[in-house]
């Protein structure tokens, strides 16, 4: 009997009872353990953070540095989630590759046409290429404000006539962006949703619950497409937002709440973050820069 098995606990939350969640009156060392037995057995999948200390979006990176980072992950997930294809991001999914991992490739958008122009070319090239899994154009640009529904629209069908139909194409937001805009549902071949309790002030206690919840409203919109979580995590520590706190031991709890459902349930789940980077603390605060299940230095945090 594996330690899960011994340890399975039921989640009471707010609302209907699951029997899904799995740390609720859980010891911190059960968690600890149950958290080094999910990690060791591989999860679904990882956002791969790319940026090293004194690093950030517009500095160039390395092959090299791309490598060590992998090396680190490769025991631990079956896929990698990506969010640009510039500035060295586009090696990425040829070191996965031969490493023997999927790819969820994304082109970042933004408010700078020619560099839209681009990102889209590369991702086009990098799925011509053979490596890209799963296409997607843009990453909360609807959330940011930075294009136009009907601008983002058109990309997206873009990409979808220059790249082979077996390679599914979708669009990264927040879950209720697809309930708020059915033709982003209609254009995309797969629903690609981030679910953050924490980002909503949820007590990591109600932060399973109500993730499912995210979850369902994104798969409700969906009307039958696959879904995907491409974001979902919990910091370990930095300010706290509502009843959303920091910690390492909520930090081990929500991974391990949310590996265990994605198994159990085959549900597809890219957890944010796999590496610490401290350049996030410009645009989220102090938070920003512990999402990662490993931290700056590619060292293990729990």
């Amino acid at each position: 009997m594996s330690y899960r098995e011994e340890k399975f606990l039921t989640y009471s939350g707010p609302g209907k009872k699951t029997d899904v969640g799995y740390t609720k009156d859980m010891p911190a060392e059960e968690i600890s353990s149950l958290f080094h037995e999910l990690l060791n057995s591989g999860i679904h999948g990882f956002c791969f953070s790319l940026y090293e200390e004194g690093q950030g979006p517009g500095h160039i990176v390395s092959e090299d540095q791309i490598r060590r980072r992998m090396n680190v992950l490769k025991p631990h997930t079956s896929w990698i989630r990506t969010f640009s294809c510039t500035e060295g991001n586009e090696l990425i999914p040829k070191v996965a590759k031969e490493m023997g991992i999927k790819t969820l490739v994304g082109a970042w958008l933004g408010s700078d046409s020619e560099k839209n122009e681009e990102e889209i070319e590369n991702l086009i090239k990098l799925a011509k290429d053979g490596l890209v899994d799963v296409a997607a154009v843009g990453n909360e640009v609807l959330y940011r404000n930075d294009l136009s529904l009907e601008e983002l629209l058109e990309k997206i069908r873009y990409v979808k006539e220059h790249i082979s139909d077996h390679i599914p194409v979708g669009y990264v937001d927040a879950y209720y962006e697809f309930v708020n805009h059915q033709e982003i549902v209609d254009i995309c071949d797969v629903i690609l949703c981030n679910c953050y309790p924490y980002w909503e002030g949820t007590s990591i206690d109600d932060s399973f619950h109500h993730m499912q919840h995210m979850f369902n409203q994104a798969k409700g919109a969906g009307k039958g497409k696959r879904v995907i979580i491409t974001e979902t995590g919990w910091p370990s520590q930095g300010e706290g937002l509502g009843g959303a706190k920091p910690s390492h031991e909520n930090a081990m709890k929500y991974f391990v709440n949310a590996n265990l459902w994605s198994k159990d349930d085959n549900i597809e789940m890219f957890y944010f973050s796999s590496f610490d980077e401290s350049w996030k603390v410009g645009s989220e605060g102090d938070v920003g820069a512990y999402w990662g299940i490993w931290d700056s230095n590619r060292e293990l945090k729990y």
